[in-house]
């Protein structure tokens, strides 16, 4: 956990240089999506400065409920540091992926499990599965990058399919308010793609849910911070260099003069569920 108490954060009014120093300074280590859940942001030095909705759904129940009532092992893509899979207690021979720095510290904590921890990347658009054909009796995701061919693939016939994903308009408030361009297409990934996916590779969709949820921020300096640690959204600004601070100044400043009359930044922050079966 990192030690959130080494630099009081600035008020919303204070000098725009004191957010930016306090920003550059404040503890922070690199991210994925789902370090950055709600429930995590409590525990970093944003914590009340910078908030996201929860979805009405509860992903950690859904998959709890079908590791335990699964009729093999089970694959976890994109499975993170491991602890949400660790906890969901995966029978005997099942699996996890992972293609991010998270990748070291799942191996560590899941194959004393017996759970076999893979490193894999993304491959001209693929995300290829280095498992056998029909081998899980659950495969699941929770922000992992999916090819639904590769899911219907090691799908055991009558296994189920469950996916919590960030739909692709995560952020664009922020870089719109950058007047920085997505660095990404943002109907990538949404409830639709997803699910006309699944149906081509064979599987049958069995329920698709939408969260339009926000993000929001109080200041300066939570907004910089994130932008630290959420490498992937502006990454011309994610270290927070002088230089990179200069050539979005007159951005920063017009979003500071907002914070310090005490208006927020609202983000979009779009959430998805879906669950699929493969006909047995």
């Amino acid at each position: 956990m990192l030690d959130v108490s080494l630099a009081p954060a600035p008020a919303p009014d204070a000098p725009f240089e004191d957010h930016v120093s306090w920003a550059r300074s404040a503890p922070a280590a690199p991210a994925t999506p789902a370090t950055l859940l709600p429930d995590g942001l409590e525990a970093t030095p944003v914590a009340g400065r910078l908030t996201e909705d929860r979805p009405p759904w509860d992903y950690t129940a859904t998959a709890r409920e079908l590791v335990s009532g699964a009729r093999g092992p089970v694959l976890d893509i994109g499975t993170g540091d491991g602890t949400l899979f660790a906890g969901l207690r995966p029978p005997a021979g099942s699996a996890a992926t992972e293609s991010g720095h998270t990748f070291l510290a799942a191996r560590r904590r899941l194959a004393p499990l017996g759970v076999d921890v893979r490193q894999v990347e993304a491959a001209a658009g693929e995300v290829l599965l280095p498992f056998f054909d029909a081998r899980y009796a659950v495969v699941l995701s929770r922000y992992g990058t999916i090819d639904p061919v590769e899911v219907a693939r090691v799908l055991s016939p009558g296994g189920t399919f469950c996916t919590e994903q960030i739909d692709t308009r995560d952020g664009i408030g922020i870089n719109q308010a950058l007047g920085v361009p997505l660095p990404w297409d943002p109907d990538d990934v949404t409830v639709d793609v997803i699910a006309d996916g699944l149906t081509a590779a064979g599987l049958e969709v069995l329920r698709t849910e939408e969260h339009a949820g926000v993000r929001t921020f109080t200041d300066l300096g939570s907004l910089l911070w994130y932008l630290r640690v959420a490498t992937w959204q502006v990454p011309g600004l994610a270290g927070l260099t002088p230089s990179a601070v200069a050539r979005h100044e007159a951005a920063l400043r017009a979003l500071h003069l907002r914070f310090a009359a005490g208006q927020e930044l609202v983000d979009e922050a779009p959430r998805i569920l879906v669950t699929a079966r493969k006909p047995g």
